[in-house]
Formats: C-alpha cells, structure tokens, sequence
C-alpha cells in the first residue's frame, strides 16, 4: 500500500511517501512561510522524488488536530481535495498520537504536549501494549502547564509544548523528568501514515462531506467529537 501523509498542525509542515510503514519519502519544512503556500509545491516535490504520481496512491492522510487553527483548516481542505479528486480513501489520526510515535517502543507513559498558545498546551497520555501498539489512555485536552499532575520520571514528554514550558514541568513533581531531545519534537508525516493504515487496516475511512478538524479548543471554534471515542 502506497500512503501519502501529512501534517500540518504546528510551524513545521511535514509530507511523506510511505510503502506500507517503510518511509520512501519524508520531509520537515520549517521556512516560516505560510503552510497554504508550502504543502501542495511540498507534496508535488515528494512525488517527483521518488516518481509517483497523486493517481498512484492508495491512501492519504493527515492530522485532524489538535493543533493550529489555520494550520488544520489546510490540511484537512487538502485532503477533501486529494479525495474527492481521485476517489481513493483517507484516514486522520491525532496530531498527539502522531508526536507520541517519535519516541518509539517503551515501557514508560508518554505525555505528548504541543503549544496551544494562551498559556496553554493540548496534552494527552499514551502507552504501548503488550504488543508494541502505542494506545491512547487519556483524553486529549487543553490545559495550562501547571495543572499537569503526573510528572515523575516515568513519564517521557514529547511536544513543542515540552520545549516551552520545560522549567515548570521539571518543577511540578520531580527534577529527574524526562524530556526528549529536540530533534524528536517536530510532527513527522511518517507517524501520520503509519497510524492511518492501522486505521484503514480497521476500516475507520474517512467521509470527506462530513469532515472536520479537531479544534479541542471550544472557546475558539466548533465542538467535535474526539476521533478516539467510540
């Protein structure tokens, strides 16, 4: 299965080509410009890259939120755009599960926390089974960095929101939390595919008349039902 994927949720955009969970094309972009004027010349690029045309995908995808308001609005409109063109089907995962799959296989509890502006970071919770599937086990939320209770050193923090606000996480319970290093806290459309076709593997397909971003944020735009609540 031929996946394209993308995210573009925070500053950075992100595009990649998957085979199945085998990368065969990813970038980070991080040029400050307008994620409207960068994603489709970013996506174009990919194709040619690795000599692909939008007709060969099997899949697409890309992060329904949270995350920027704007940001979601493009990608979620890309998306629409790339289904209803070539009538092949999609899935969307969450900005947060996506983040949480840059640490890769642990024991440890993964906070995932991305800057929500106002003082605020959207966070929530995961954990790998038994199995080695990164499961979700809290809702996703927004909430100021201080009302973060679980921070020990048992917890991984993964997030632009991590940067932002490391010094008060580090204060909240225990100076020897752990806070990942830089270069994983970027977004990475990699995780977006690989957690899509787990969902299209589950037959959980996307309507395109129907769908919308993720805002988690009421104050700031329409409610939604969470896409991991059931």
């Amino acid at each position: 299965m031929l996946t394209l994927a993308f995210d573009t949720s925070s500053r950075t955009a992100a595009v990649a080509v998957l085979h199945n969970d085998t990368i065969i094309y990813e970038s980070i972009i991080n040029t400050g410009l307008n994620h409207s004027e960068v994603l489709m010349p970013s996506i174009d690029y990919a194709l040619r890259q690795v000599s692909m045309k939008i007709s060969d995908m099997d899949l697409f995808s890309c992060t329904l939120g949270p995350g920027s308001f704007t940001g979601l609005r493009i990608g979620v409109s890309t998306l629409k755009g790339l289904m209803l063109a070539t009538g092949k089907p999609a899935c969307v995962v969450s900005t947060l599960a996506a983040l949480a799959l840059n640490i890769g296989t642990t024991s440890k509890l993964i906070c995932s926390m991305i800057d929500a502006g106002r003082g605020q970071v959207y966070i929530a919770y995961f954990r790998y089974s038994d199995n080695n599937i990164l499961q979700q086990i809290s809702e996703e939320k927004a909430i100021t960095p201080n009302e973060i209770t679980n921070a020990d050193k048992d917890t991984l923090f993964v997030g632009d929101g991590t940067i932002k606000y490391a010094e008060i996480i580090k204060n909240i319970k225990s100076s020897e939390v752990n806070l990942i290093s830089d270069l994983q806290h970027y977004i990475r459309a990699s995780a977006v595919g690989i957690l899509a076709r787990r969902k299209f593997a589950e037959n959980d397909l996307l309507n395109a008349s129907t769908l919308v971003p993720f805002y988690l944020r009421s104050a700031d735009a329409i409610p939604h039902k969470s896409i991991f609540e059931t």
